[in-house]
């Protein structure tokens, strides 16, 4: 086991991680803290290829079990003051550095329950994390994230997953045509739903019971004009007050709540809303 008490060359590529999208897809891994980050990660099957902890203090009953399900993994004991500058300053007991999948839509599962949700563009981090939680919350199959866009493995967005990176299929993609030509060959009819506040249909009054791919926009300037064209429908979140609009992230969840609703309500019922 190897210990690391210096700001050695080794520290400086994970801390390099943290800031420096370009090094960690170099490398293909991330880091990785929390109990409940770590532990879905492991039980997902995520390759981890080393696991640092604290070298002054014994390590927790859950840490033991970790490595223990970890046998042939590589161990560092890390100073407690740079494992912490690694965690952000959480302080926390183990970092996992963690390999990344690849970037395939196949990795992201098809069938008669089909709910997809494109991200186009996003420039914040912890937008992407947070869709992620609520797609993970709400039975979605994958996110998919298209375009110039911040970064799926940036810590910010893993910490906004709050583990649910690990359970769901999160790809990205360079643009709609990849998307498009997958929709295409994926067997069953998928459709394309972007959400706009100008769209012509309430989420309430639209049929998501069909397989269904939900598009979200720019944080700023919205779906992109392809993106558009290549909706069947634009969908819209009636709302009130002085906003105009919401977060892209709490509209993801609107509408992946209203899809959630409107599939067990046609599972105990066998009827679906008007299309």
């Amino acid at each position: 086991m190897q210990r690391i008490s210096s700001r050695n060359a080794r520290f400086q590529v994970w801390q390099a991680y943290l800031g420096n999208r370009n090094k960690r897809q170099r490398a293909g891994e991330f880091l990785v803290h929390g109990v409940r980050p770590i532990s879905l990660a492991v039980d997902h099957g995520w390759p981890v290829r080393v696991v640092i902890h604290d070298a002054a203090r014994p390590l927790s009953s859950w840490a033991r079990e970790l490595l223990g399900r970890l046998p042939g993994v590589e161990r560092v004991a890390m100073e407690p003051e740079l494992l912490a500058e690694l965690g952000e300053k959480d302080e926390p007991e183990l970092i996992a550095v963690v390999e990344m999948p690849a970037d395939e839509l196949g990795r992201i599962p098809v069938g008669p329950d089909f709910l997809g949700v494109v991200f186009d563009r996003p420039t914040g981090p912890g937008n992407i994390g947070s869709i992620i939680r609520s797609a993970d919350a709400f039975g979605a199959s994958g996110l998919i994230v298209t375009g110039h866009a911040a970064d799926v493995y940036d810590p910010k967005a893993v910490r906004a997953t709050t583990g649910s990176l690990f359970a769901l299929p999160a790809v990205r993609v360079p643009s709609h045509r990849e998307v498009l030509e997958w929709v295409r060959g994926a067997g069953v009819p998928i459709v394309v739903a972007g959400t706009d506040e100008t769209g012509d249909v309430d989420i309430f009054d639209f049929d998501f019971t069909r397989p269904s791919l939900i598009l979200v926009g720019n944080e700023t300037n919205g779906l992109s004009a392809a993106w558009r064209e290549a909706a069947d429908h634009l969908v819209r979140i009636p709302i009130t007050g002085a906003a105009s609009s919401l977060n892209a992230a709490n509209a993801a969840t609107a509408v992946l709540y209203e899809v959630s609703r409107q599939r067990s309500h046609s599972f105990k019922t066998g009827t679906t809303p008007p299309a």
